[in-house]
């Protein structure tokens, strides 16, 4: 007897339903990438710099594949590493964490704090991630050993910019760079660190866990040539043709992941100007333990050469 054509149909949606979820689950979170990338925002005449960017780790005891490939990032040498926050995903996610990070806190870094470095996650209903604009942190939720994490990365040497400016010398070239806490829960204080881009830098870098408008527009205002941020996963779920469905911040969805340009008054259609800031977000390299699904959107680490500015490489 054959079978009807709604029960085939039926069969078929739930067999592709059913591969989708089982890759989404077993094994795209588990196919880390190295994104790599020129960005020409340093003087003529200036060296090149690799500035490696790790975000969103979400670390659980136990994920070994993830530590491993991130040990394995030191390889390429980077002379500045820059860690965008969301470090935890567990109580005891802290040693997992600095263990993966231990051989690039060899090498000069700075980094922030994203909300699940301060609170851990909790099981949630997913479909409120992409029907809700950002999903704020609820009273109550379980803090994490914060700064059991920051004094393990500052210890090191790496330079806590959580609503500090600071300017740094990396391989003879002067960096200014300024950064907040998580805008996502608004821990962020850009108004006690603003001022003018440092005319002695070769560059002056913003740094933030999640890209909220305001954060942008006030350091690209300052004089920011590179502003680099994490928090969206990417979009984490993105549909092939169509990009991210949310960006979980009032960014847009084009840019939850990669390079783009950014200039104040971006977000409010102001058109772009000549010396448009360059923004890199993060797709980052976990999620939430009780969401670890990514769908055509692999967990990432990237690279940037910074160059000079009419430089061909």
């Amino acid at each position: 007897m054959t079978t009807p054509l709604p029960l085939r149909l039926a069969a078929y949606g739930a067999a592709t339903g059913g591969a989708a979820l089982a890759w989404a689950t077993l094994v795209e979170p588990r196919l880390f990438a190295l994104r790599r990338y020129a960005l020409p925002v340093l003087p003529r005449g200036s060296r090149p710099l690799r500035v490696l960017q790790v975000s969103d780790i979400h670390m659980v005891p136990g994920q070994r594949a993830k530590q491993e490939w991130i040990r394995s990032l030191a390889a390429l040498e980077p002379d500045l590493v820059v860690n965008t926050g969301d470090n935890l995903s567990h109580l005891r996610g802290v040693p997992p964490a600095l263990e993966a990070l231990a051989p690039l806190l060899e090498r000069p870094g700075v980094f922030v704090m994203g909300s699940n470095d301060y609170f851990a996650p909790t099981p949630k209903n997913p479909g409120r991630y992409l029907t809700s604009a950002y999903a704020k942190v609820p009273d109550g939720q379980v803090r994490l050993p914060t700064e059991e994490l920051r004094a393990g990365l500052a210890d090191r040497g790496w330079v806590d910019l959580d609503n500090v400016r600071t300017t740094m010398a990396v391989e003879g070239s002067r960096l200014d760079l300024v950064g907040v806490d998580d805008p996502h829960i608004e821990r962020d204080d850009y108004a006690s660190v603003s001022a003018p881009a440092d005319p002695d830098a070769a560059l002056t870098i913003g740094v933030a866990h999640a890209p909220y408008q305001r954060v942008l527009d006030a350091m690209t205002a300052d004089g920011a040539r590179l502003v680099i941020a994490g928090h969206t996963h990417g979009g984490q779920l993105r549909v092939p043709g169509f990009g991210a469905l949310v960006t979980n911040c009032d960014l847009d969805r084009r840019r939850a992941r990669g390079v783009s340009r950014w200039w104040t008054g971006a977000g409010s259609g102001r058109v772009q100007p000549p010396d448009a800031a360059w923004l890199h977000v993060s797709a980052g390299l976990g999620a939430s333990r009780f969401a670890p699904v990514r769908f055509s959107c692999r967990p990432e680490a990237s690279l940037m050469t910074l160059t000079a500015a009419g430089d061909p490489r």
